[in-house]
Protein backbone atom coordinates (compact mmCIF):
# COMPACT_ATOMS: atom_id res chain seq x y z
CA UNK A 1 0.00 0.00 0.00
CA UNK A 2 1.52 3.52 -0.82
CA UNK A 3 0.92 6.51 1.72
CA UNK A 4 1.36 9.43 -0.25
CA UNK A 5 3.07 12.47 1.21
CA UNK A 6 1.33 15.87 1.20
CA UNK A 7 1.58 17.38 -2.28
CA UNK A 8 4.08 20.00 -2.05
CA UNK A 9 3.12 23.46 -3.25
CA UNK A 10 5.98 23.49 -5.74
CA UNK A 11 4.24 20.93 -8.02
CA UNK A 12 5.70 22.82 -11.56
CA UNK A 13 9.15 21.69 -10.00
CA UNK A 14 7.82 18.09 -9.40
CA UNK A 15 5.94 17.92 -13.54
CA UNK A 16 9.17 19.65 -14.59
CA UNK A 17 11.52 16.53 -12.52
CA UNK A 18 8.91 13.53 -14.16
CA UNK A 19 8.18 15.06 -17.67
CA UNK A 20 12.25 16.10 -17.76
CA UNK A 21 12.75 12.00 -17.19
CA UNK A 22 9.94 10.84 -19.29
CA UNK A 23 11.42 12.87 -21.84
CA UNK A 24 15.06 11.88 -21.86
CA UNK A 25 13.81 8.26 -21.89
CA UNK A 26 12.30 8.11 -24.57
CA UNK A 27 14.28 10.52 -26.74
CA UNK A 28 16.42 8.15 -26.89
CA UNK A 29 14.30 5.30 -28.03
CA UNK A 30 14.48 7.26 -31.49
CA UNK A 31 17.53 9.81 -31.12
CA UNK A 32 20.33 6.92 -32.11
CA UNK A 33 18.65 5.61 -35.36
CA UNK A 34 19.84 8.68 -37.18
CA UNK A 35 23.20 8.15 -35.29
CA UNK A 36 23.51 4.51 -36.65
CA UNK A 37 25.53 5.79 -39.79
CA UNK A 38 28.18 7.69 -38.11
CA UNK A 39 28.38 4.82 -34.87
CA UNK A 40 28.64 2.23 -38.43
CA UNK A 41 31.61 3.84 -39.52
CA UNK A 42 33.42 5.48 -36.30
CA UNK A 43 33.32 2.10 -34.44
CA UNK A 44 33.48 -0.45 -37.79
CA UNK A 45 30.24 -1.74 -36.08
CA UNK A 46 28.89 -4.98 -37.58
CA UNK A 47 25.26 -5.16 -38.87
CA UNK A 48 24.27 -7.08 -35.79
CA UNK A 49 26.15 -4.74 -33.42
CA UNK A 50 24.56 -2.25 -35.13
CA UNK A 51 21.13 -3.61 -34.60
CA UNK A 52 21.90 -3.86 -31.16
CA UNK A 53 23.11 -0.58 -30.20
CA UNK A 54 19.73 0.93 -31.91
CA UNK A 55 17.35 -2.29 -30.35
CA UNK A 56 18.77 -2.78 -27.05
CA UNK A 57 17.89 -0.05 -25.75
CA UNK A 58 14.70 -0.74 -26.54
CA UNK A 59 14.19 -4.32 -25.30
CA UNK A 60 15.42 -3.61 -21.94
CA UNK A 61 13.49 -0.27 -21.20
CA UNK A 62 10.42 -2.67 -22.24
CA UNK A 63 11.30 -5.84 -20.41
CA UNK A 64 11.40 -3.49 -17.59
CA UNK A 65 9.09 -1.39 -16.81
CA UNK A 66 6.04 -3.30 -15.02
CA UNK A 67 8.90 -4.70 -12.75
CA UNK A 68 10.41 -0.90 -12.18
CA UNK A 69 6.72 0.10 -11.48
CA UNK A 70 6.33 -2.25 -9.01
CA UNK A 71 9.73 -1.37 -7.42
CA UNK A 72 8.41 2.55 -6.95
CA UNK A 73 5.78 1.07 -5.05
CA UNK A 74 7.62 -1.33 -2.92
CA UNK A 75 10.36 1.28 -2.10
CA UNK A 76 9.06 4.89 -2.94
CA UNK A 77 8.38 6.28 -6.45
CA UNK A 78 10.84 9.54 -5.36
CA UNK A 79 13.33 7.00 -4.68
CA UNK A 80 13.31 4.96 -7.59
CA UNK A 81 12.77 8.22 -10.19
CA UNK A 82 16.17 9.14 -8.75
CA UNK A 83 17.93 5.67 -8.86
CA UNK A 84 16.89 5.26 -12.46
CA UNK A 85 17.85 8.86 -13.82
CA UNK A 86 21.41 8.94 -12.09
CA UNK A 87 21.79 5.28 -13.63
CA UNK A 88 20.79 6.71 -16.74
CA UNK A 89 22.42 9.64 -16.88
CA UNK A 90 25.94 7.61 -16.01
CA UNK A 91 24.89 5.06 -18.69
CA UNK A 92 24.82 7.92 -21.03
CA UNK A 93 28.25 9.38 -19.90
CA UNK A 94 29.46 5.17 -21.17
CA UNK A 95 27.35 5.34 -24.17
CA UNK A 96 29.16 8.49 -25.26
CA UNK A 97 32.54 7.34 -24.27
CA UNK A 98 32.34 3.98 -25.50
CA UNK A 99 35.34 2.84 -27.32
CA UNK A 100 33.74 -0.23 -28.86
CA UNK A 101 30.81 -1.80 -30.43
CA UNK A 102 30.41 -4.14 -27.89
CA UNK A 103 31.14 -1.62 -24.53
CA UNK A 104 28.24 0.71 -26.49
CA UNK A 105 25.56 -2.67 -26.68
CA UNK A 106 26.20 -3.39 -23.58
CA UNK A 107 25.77 0.68 -22.18
CA UNK A 108 22.76 0.98 -24.09
CA UNK A 109 21.17 -1.91 -22.06
CA UNK A 110 22.52 -0.50 -18.90
CA UNK A 111 20.28 3.09 -20.00
CA UNK A 112 17.76 1.21 -21.15
CA UNK A 113 17.14 -0.51 -17.53
CA UNK A 114 17.50 2.93 -15.92
CA UNK A 115 15.25 4.42 -18.53
CA UNK A 116 12.64 1.80 -17.46
CA UNK A 117 13.29 2.19 -13.93
CA UNK A 118 12.90 6.31 -14.27
CA UNK A 119 10.20 6.56 -16.65
CA UNK A 120 7.87 3.71 -14.81
CA UNK A 121 7.57 6.54 -11.81
CA UNK A 122 6.36 9.41 -14.12
CA UNK A 123 2.61 8.27 -14.24
CA UNK A 124 2.35 7.20 -10.32
CA UNK A 125 4.14 10.40 -9.14
CA UNK A 126 1.39 12.52 -11.41
CA UNK A 127 -1.74 10.24 -10.13
CA UNK A 128 -0.61 10.30 -6.21
CA UNK A 129 0.32 13.88 -6.09
CA UNK A 130 -2.19 15.95 -8.11
CA UNK A 131 -5.88 16.04 -8.46
CA UNK A 132 -8.53 16.94 -10.19
CA UNK A 133 -8.28 19.84 -12.87
CA UNK A 134 -4.18 19.91 -11.86
CA UNK A 135 -3.75 16.22 -12.94
CA UNK A 136 -5.77 16.57 -16.36
CA UNK A 137 -3.34 19.25 -17.46
CA UNK A 138 -0.18 17.07 -15.86
CA UNK A 139 -1.76 14.35 -18.08
CA UNK A 140 -2.14 16.50 -21.24
CA UNK A 141 1.56 17.76 -20.39
CA UNK A 142 2.38 14.02 -19.92
CA UNK A 143 1.33 13.09 -23.26
CA UNK A 144 2.62 15.84 -25.30
CA UNK A 145 5.89 14.71 -24.01
CA UNK A 146 5.72 11.49 -24.95
CA UNK A 147 4.49 11.96 -28.29
CA UNK A 148 6.81 14.88 -28.99
CA UNK A 149 10.03 13.00 -27.53
CA UNK A 150 9.91 10.54 -30.80
CA UNK A 151 10.12 13.19 -33.82
CA UNK A 152 12.16 15.49 -31.39
CA UNK A 153 14.86 12.75 -30.97
CA UNK A 154 15.18 12.18 -34.47
CA UNK A 155 15.33 15.72 -35.40
CA UNK A 156 17.62 16.35 -32.38
CA UNK A 157 20.14 13.72 -33.51
CA UNK A 158 20.28 14.76 -36.89
CA UNK A 159 21.54 18.06 -35.51
CA UNK A 160 23.93 17.13 -33.36
CA UNK A 161 25.59 14.37 -35.56
CA UNK A 162 25.58 16.79 -38.22
CA UNK A 163 26.97 19.70 -36.17
CA UNK A 164 30.08 17.03 -35.77
CA UNK A 165 30.87 19.05 -32.30
CA UNK A 166 34.59 19.35 -31.38
CA UNK A 167 35.06 16.44 -34.14
CA UNK A 168 33.52 13.61 -31.67
CA UNK A 169 30.78 12.79 -34.73
CA UNK A 170 27.87 10.73 -33.14
CA UNK A 171 28.47 10.88 -29.48
CA UNK A 172 26.80 14.00 -28.08
CA UNK A 173 23.76 12.43 -29.32
CA UNK A 174 24.76 10.56 -25.90
CA UNK A 175 26.60 12.64 -23.83
CA UNK A 176 24.05 15.35 -24.04
CA UNK A 177 21.70 13.66 -21.67
CA UNK A 178 24.72 13.87 -19.07
CA UNK A 179 24.49 17.68 -17.81
CA UNK A 180 20.03 17.46 -18.37
CA UNK A 181 20.27 14.70 -16.29
CA UNK A 182 22.41 16.41 -13.33
CA UNK A 183 20.02 19.07 -14.07
CA UNK A 184 17.09 17.21 -13.32
CA UNK A 185 18.22 15.42 -10.55
CA UNK A 186 18.60 18.37 -8.72
CA UNK A 187 15.27 19.57 -9.46
CA UNK A 188 13.47 16.15 -8.17
CA UNK A 189 15.75 15.98 -5.37
CA UNK A 190 14.10 18.99 -4.63
CA UNK A 191 10.50 19.18 -5.18
CA UNK A 192 9.59 15.45 -5.31
CA UNK A 193 7.84 14.88 -1.91
CA UNK A 194 10.22 12.59 0.12
CA UNK A 195 8.67 8.46 -0.09
CA UNK A 196 6.82 7.76 2.96
CA UNK A 197 5.63 4.19 4.05
CA UNK A 198 8.28 2.28 2.66
CA UNK A 199 7.52 -1.37 2.54
CA UNK A 200 9.20 -4.21 3.31
CA UNK A 201 7.75 -6.33 0.80
CA UNK A 202 10.05 -8.87 -1.25
CA UNK A 203 9.39 -8.63 -5.01
CA UNK A 204 8.10 -11.23 -6.90
CA UNK A 205 11.61 -12.44 -8.36
CA UNK A 206 9.66 -15.49 -10.19
CA UNK A 207 7.23 -13.32 -11.51
CA UNK A 208 9.66 -10.79 -12.98
CA UNK A 209 11.68 -13.17 -14.01
CA UNK A 210 8.90 -14.97 -16.19
CA UNK A 211 7.27 -12.12 -17.53
CA UNK A 212 10.89 -10.42 -18.33
CA UNK A 213 11.64 -13.33 -20.50
CA UNK A 214 7.64 -13.46 -22.31
CA UNK A 215 8.18 -9.62 -23.05
CA UNK A 216 12.06 -10.76 -24.49
CA UNK A 217 10.20 -13.12 -26.89
CA UNK A 218 7.56 -11.16 -27.62
CA UNK A 219 9.31 -7.72 -28.47
CA UNK A 220 12.85 -8.84 -29.53
CA UNK A 221 11.58 -10.52 -32.62
CA UNK A 222 9.17 -7.32 -33.77
CA UNK A 223 12.25 -5.09 -33.19
CA UNK A 224 14.85 -6.88 -35.06
CA UNK A 225 12.94 -9.52 -37.07
CA UNK A 226 12.36 -7.62 -40.27
CA UNK A 227 16.13 -6.46 -40.45
CA UNK A 228 17.16 -10.33 -39.94
CA UNK A 229 14.59 -11.77 -42.69
CA UNK A 230 12.70 -13.52 -39.95
CA UNK A 231 14.94 -16.43 -39.57
CA UNK A 232 12.93 -19.37 -37.82
CA UNK A 233 14.13 -19.42 -34.51
CA UNK A 234 12.02 -15.45 -34.52
CA UNK A 235 9.26 -17.09 -35.37
CA UNK A 236 9.67 -19.75 -32.93
CA UNK A 237 10.36 -17.10 -30.15
CA UNK A 238 7.12 -15.55 -31.04
CA UNK A 239 5.46 -18.68 -30.50
CA UNK A 240 7.00 -19.61 -27.40
CA UNK A 241 5.90 -15.89 -25.87
CA UNK A 242 1.83 -17.29 -25.38
CA UNK A 243 3.07 -20.50 -23.36
CA UNK A 244 5.51 -18.58 -21.19
CA UNK A 245 3.28 -15.91 -20.70
CA UNK A 246 0.96 -18.47 -19.17
CA UNK A 247 3.27 -19.20 -17.05
CA UNK A 248 3.07 -15.46 -15.87
CA UNK A 249 -0.30 -15.37 -15.15
CA UNK A 250 -0.05 -18.67 -13.03
CA UNK A 251 2.72 -17.54 -11.06
CA UNK A 252 0.72 -14.42 -10.38
CA UNK A 253 -2.22 -16.26 -8.79
CA UNK A 254 -0.40 -17.92 -6.37
CA UNK A 255 1.92 -15.15 -5.53
CA UNK A 256 2.00 -14.02 -1.90
CA UNK A 257 2.52 -10.86 -3.55
CA UNK A 258 1.81 -10.63 -7.04
CA UNK A 259 4.10 -8.01 -9.40
CA UNK A 260 0.88 -7.47 -11.59
CA UNK A 261 -2.06 -7.15 -10.34
CA UNK A 262 -3.76 -8.97 -12.62
CA UNK A 263 -7.53 -8.39 -11.45
CA UNK A 264 -7.09 -5.35 -13.37
CA UNK A 265 -7.19 -6.52 -17.06
CA UNK A 266 -10.29 -8.33 -15.90
CA UNK A 267 -12.09 -4.90 -15.52
CA UNK A 268 -14.00 -3.99 -19.22
CA UNK A 269 -13.25 -0.42 -18.87
CA UNK A 270 -9.28 -0.68 -18.16
CA UNK A 271 -8.89 -4.01 -20.60
CA UNK A 272 -10.48 -2.10 -23.59
CA UNK A 273 -8.75 1.49 -22.75
CA UNK A 274 -5.31 -0.52 -22.81
CA UNK A 275 -6.64 -2.59 -26.17
CA UNK A 276 -7.58 1.14 -27.73
CA UNK A 277 -4.00 2.54 -26.69
CA UNK A 278 -2.17 -0.03 -27.68
CA UNK A 279 -3.78 0.09 -31.23
CA UNK A 280 -3.84 3.17 -31.44
CA UNK A 281 0.26 3.55 -30.21
CA UNK A 282 0.97 0.82 -33.20
CA UNK A 283 -0.24 3.68 -35.78
CA UNK A 284 1.55 6.91 -34.44
CA UNK A 285 4.59 4.53 -34.80
CA UNK A 286 3.82 3.02 -37.54
CA UNK A 287 3.68 6.51 -39.31
CA UNK A 288 6.62 7.59 -38.18
CA UNK A 289 8.65 4.91 -39.59
CA UNK A 290 6.66 4.52 -43.23
CA UNK A 291 6.26 8.05 -43.97
CA UNK A 292 9.95 8.43 -43.29
CA UNK A 293 10.39 5.68 -45.71
CA UNK A 294 7.60 7.22 -48.56
CA UNK A 295 8.98 10.59 -48.49
CA UNK A 296 13.24 10.13 -48.48
CA UNK A 297 13.15 6.52 -50.44
CA UNK A 298 9.89 6.91 -52.67
CA UNK A 299 9.73 10.94 -53.49
CA UNK A 300 12.99 11.77 -53.04
CA UNK A 301 12.78 14.10 -50.08
CA UNK A 302 15.88 14.93 -47.14
CA UNK A 303 16.00 13.38 -43.46
CA UNK A 304 15.40 17.11 -42.89
CA UNK A 305 12.01 17.68 -44.74
CA UNK A 306 10.35 14.18 -43.62
CA UNK A 307 11.40 15.15 -39.60
CA UNK A 308 9.53 18.54 -40.00
CA UNK A 309 6.97 17.63 -42.02
CA UNK A 310 5.51 16.01 -38.71
CA UNK A 311 5.69 19.28 -36.89
CA UNK A 312 2.21 19.51 -37.62
CA UNK A 313 1.36 16.81 -35.80
CA UNK A 314 2.92 17.41 -33.02
CA UNK A 315 1.81 20.44 -32.67
CA UNK A 316 -1.68 19.96 -32.93
CA UNK A 317 -1.32 16.72 -30.45
CA UNK A 318 0.17 19.48 -27.98
CA UNK A 319 -3.12 21.62 -28.30
CA UNK A 320 -5.55 18.97 -27.54
CA UNK A 321 -4.17 18.11 -24.05
CA UNK A 322 -5.23 21.68 -22.74
CA UNK A 323 -8.37 21.71 -24.97
CA UNK A 324 -9.61 18.38 -22.98
CA UNK A 325 -9.01 19.49 -19.67
CA UNK A 326 -11.41 22.77 -20.42
CA UNK A 327 -14.16 20.92 -21.71
CA UNK A 328 -16.93 19.50 -19.36
CA UNK A 329 -17.05 15.99 -17.98
CA UNK A 330 -19.49 14.58 -20.15
CA UNK A 331 -17.49 15.68 -23.41
CA UNK A 332 -14.30 14.42 -21.76
CA UNK A 333 -15.84 11.17 -21.80
CA UNK A 334 -16.66 11.09 -25.03
CA UNK A 335 -12.74 12.54 -26.66
CA UNK A 336 -10.77 8.86 -26.84
CA UNK A 337 -13.62 7.28 -29.33
CA UNK A 338 -14.34 10.81 -31.17
CA UNK A 339 -10.46 11.23 -31.10
CA UNK A 340 -9.92 7.83 -32.76
CA UNK A 341 -12.10 8.51 -35.61
CA UNK A 342 -10.95 11.99 -36.22
CA UNK A 343 -7.20 9.62 -36.79
CA UNK A 344 -8.96 7.86 -39.13
CA UNK A 345 -10.33 10.11 -41.19
CA UNK A 346 -7.29 12.06 -41.14
CA UNK A 347 -5.61 8.59 -42.31
CA UNK A 348 -8.10 7.87 -44.67
CA UNK A 349 -7.33 11.20 -46.27
CA UNK A 350 -3.63 10.52 -46.64
CA UNK A 351 -4.74 7.67 -47.73
CA UNK A 352 -5.88 9.37 -51.40
CA UNK A 353 -2.30 10.10 -51.59
CA UNK A 354 -2.22 10.00 -55.32
CA UNK A 355 -3.70 13.09 -55.37
CA UNK A 356 -1.41 15.40 -52.82
CA UNK A 357 1.84 13.63 -54.26
CA UNK A 358 1.62 15.30 -57.12
CA UNK A 359 1.33 18.59 -55.80
CA UNK A 360 5.14 20.61 -55.37
CA UNK A 361 4.34 21.82 -51.65
CA UNK A 362 2.91 18.54 -49.89
CA UNK A 363 0.49 21.24 -48.12
CA UNK A 364 -2.41 19.20 -47.46
CA UNK A 365 -0.07 16.34 -45.91
CA UNK A 366 0.99 18.70 -43.63
CA UNK A 367 -2.40 19.67 -42.94
CA UNK A 368 -3.83 15.81 -42.37
CA UNK A 369 -1.12 15.04 -40.42
CA UNK A 370 -2.39 18.00 -38.27
CA UNK A 371 -5.53 16.32 -37.89
CA UNK A 372 -4.45 12.85 -37.34
CA UNK A 373 -2.12 14.56 -34.29
CA UNK A 374 -4.97 16.66 -32.84
CA UNK A 375 -6.91 13.17 -33.10
CA UNK A 376 -4.82 11.15 -31.23
CA UNK A 377 -4.09 13.61 -29.02
CA UNK A 378 -7.07 13.68 -27.61
CA UNK A 379 -7.92 9.46 -27.60
CA UNK A 380 -4.05 9.07 -25.86
CA UNK A 381 -4.92 12.12 -23.42
CA UNK A 382 -8.63 11.09 -22.34
CA UNK A 383 -7.41 7.58 -22.30
CA UNK A 384 -5.08 8.39 -19.42
CA UNK A 385 -7.55 10.31 -17.87
CA UNK A 386 -10.38 7.11 -18.17
CA UNK A 387 -7.48 4.91 -16.64
CA UNK A 388 -6.69 7.08 -13.70
CA UNK A 389 -10.29 7.90 -12.85
CA UNK A 390 -11.22 4.40 -12.48
CA UNK A 391 -8.54 2.62 -10.75
CA UNK A 392 -8.13 3.29 -7.44
CA UNK A 393 -4.91 5.36 -6.35
CA UNK A 394 -2.86 2.65 -4.24
CA UNK A 395 -2.94 0.82 -7.41
CA UNK A 396 -1.21 3.77 -9.07
CA UNK A 397 2.42 1.31 -9.77
CA UNK A 398 0.12 -1.14 -11.84
CA UNK A 399 -1.25 1.33 -14.20
CA UNK A 400 1.73 2.79 -14.81
CA UNK A 401 3.37 -0.43 -15.35
CA UNK A 402 0.67 -1.92 -17.63
CA UNK A 403 0.09 1.05 -19.70
CA UNK A 404 3.90 1.88 -19.91
CA UNK A 405 4.58 -1.21 -21.60
CA UNK A 406 1.19 -1.46 -23.59
CA UNK A 407 2.74 1.70 -25.30
CA UNK A 408 6.06 -0.46 -25.40
CA UNK A 409 4.38 -3.49 -27.62
CA UNK A 410 1.74 -1.11 -29.15
CA UNK A 411 5.08 0.22 -31.11
CA UNK A 412 6.86 -2.59 -31.81
CA UNK A 413 4.01 -4.13 -33.45
CA UNK A 414 3.09 -0.82 -35.50
CA UNK A 415 6.42 -0.79 -36.75
CA UNK A 416 6.60 -4.68 -37.33
CA UNK A 417 3.55 -5.22 -39.01
CA UNK A 418 2.76 -2.08 -40.84
CA UNK A 419 6.06 -1.39 -42.26
CA UNK A 420 6.76 -4.70 -43.05
CA UNK A 421 3.62 -4.56 -45.29
CA UNK A 422 5.15 -1.33 -47.00
CA UNK A 423 7.83 -2.38 -47.52
CA UNK A 424 6.59 -5.58 -49.30
CA UNK A 425 4.58 -3.24 -51.18
CA UNK A 426 7.03 -0.33 -52.34
CA UNK A 427 10.27 -2.16 -53.57
CA UNK A 428 10.92 1.10 -55.71
CA UNK A 429 10.04 4.42 -56.02
CA UNK A 430 7.65 6.23 -58.02
CA UNK A 431 4.43 5.43 -58.60
CA UNK A 432 4.67 1.80 -56.76
CA UNK A 433 5.63 3.79 -53.58
CA UNK A 434 2.82 6.35 -54.21
CA UNK A 435 0.75 3.08 -54.41
CA UNK A 436 1.54 1.34 -51.26
CA UNK A 437 2.03 4.33 -49.15
CA UNK A 438 -1.87 4.84 -49.34
CA UNK A 439 -2.77 0.98 -48.97
CA UNK A 440 -0.75 1.14 -45.78
CA UNK A 441 -2.30 4.82 -44.58
CA UNK A 442 -5.67 2.98 -45.62
CA UNK A 443 -4.76 0.50 -43.11
CA UNK A 444 -3.69 2.63 -40.62
CA UNK A 445 -7.51 4.39 -40.51
CA UNK A 446 -8.89 0.46 -40.16
CA UNK A 447 -6.59 0.26 -37.22
CA UNK A 448 -7.70 3.56 -35.92
CA UNK A 449 -11.59 2.58 -36.41
CA UNK A 450 -10.92 -0.31 -34.56
CA UNK A 451 -9.31 1.41 -31.70
CA UNK A 452 -12.38 3.79 -31.49
CA UNK A 453 -14.93 1.17 -30.85
CA UNK A 454 -12.56 -0.63 -28.26
CA UNK A 455 -12.31 2.97 -26.33
CA UNK A 456 -16.39 3.90 -26.75
CA UNK A 457 -16.61 -0.28 -24.94
CA UNK A 458 -14.10 1.18 -22.20
CA UNK A 459 -16.85 4.43 -21.59
CA UNK A 460 -19.81 2.48 -21.65
CA UNK A 461 -18.63 -0.36 -19.51
CA UNK A 462 -17.63 2.26 -16.67
CA UNK A 463 -19.47 2.23 -13.41
CA UNK A 464 -20.84 5.21 -12.05
CA UNK A 465 -17.82 6.95 -10.22
CA UNK A 466 -16.55 5.45 -6.58
CA UNK A 467 -15.60 7.82 -3.31
CA UNK A 468 -11.73 8.63 -3.52
CA UNK A 469 -9.46 6.53 -1.54
CA UNK A 470 -9.77 7.11 2.03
Amino acid sequence: MIETAPRLRGSSGQLTALLGGMFLGNVDVAIVNVAAPSIRDDLAASGAELELIVSGYALSFAVLLITSARLGEMRGYRRMFLLGLAVFTLASLGCGLAPTPALLVCARIVQGAGAALMTSQVLTGIQLNFREDERSRALGLYAVTLAGSAVIGQVLGGLLVSADLFGTGWRPVFLINVPIGAVLFAIAWSFLPADRGRGAERLDLAGAAVLAAALALLIAPMILGREMGWPMWMRLCLAASLPVFALFVVIERHAARPLVELSLLRRAPVAWAMVAQTTVRATYFAVLFVLALYLQQGLGESATYSGLVLVSWVAAFGVSGPLLGRLPAHLRRSAAPVGNLLLAAAFAGIGLGRWWAATSNGILLVVLLGLGGLGYGAAFSATLDHLTSVVETRHAPDVSGLFNTTLQIGGAVGVAVFGAFYLDLAPTSGREAVAAFSTVAFALAAAALAAAACAQLAIRTTKPPQPPDA
